[in-house]
């Protein structure tokens, strides 16, 4: 039987190639709209950050996210992504 294939994708903080689930998404909505994504379902433009502070932040900073979602991210939405980063669980090992 062949081993199942992990998907992989890249932190716009660190960029590093990480398995998907060690990732949170942000999404941009159709409306516009930029959110945490952590289930990964939601419609839209997204892009994938580590579940660290320091990627968050650095993402921001360099433009990173804006540059991937396409949009002007304003100082309110830039908080609002911190604290929903921080309101997330701790992620647990499900191996």
């Amino acid at each position: 039987m062949k081993p199942k294939k992990i998907p992989m994708r890249m932190c716009v903080g660190c960029r590093e190639m990480k398995p998907k689930k060690e990732l949170i998404r942000v999404v941009r909505s159709p409306e516009g709209a930029v959110s945490m994504d952590p289930v990964g379902k939601k419609p839209g433009r997204g892009a994938y950050v580590c579940r660290s502070e320091a990627c968050l932040k650095r993402a921001i900073k360099q433009r990173q996210l804006e540059r991937q979602l396409e949009v002007q991210l304003t100082e309110e939405v830039s908080e609002a992504l911190a604290r929903e980063l921080a309101a997330l669980p701790p992620q647990t090992e499900a191996t």
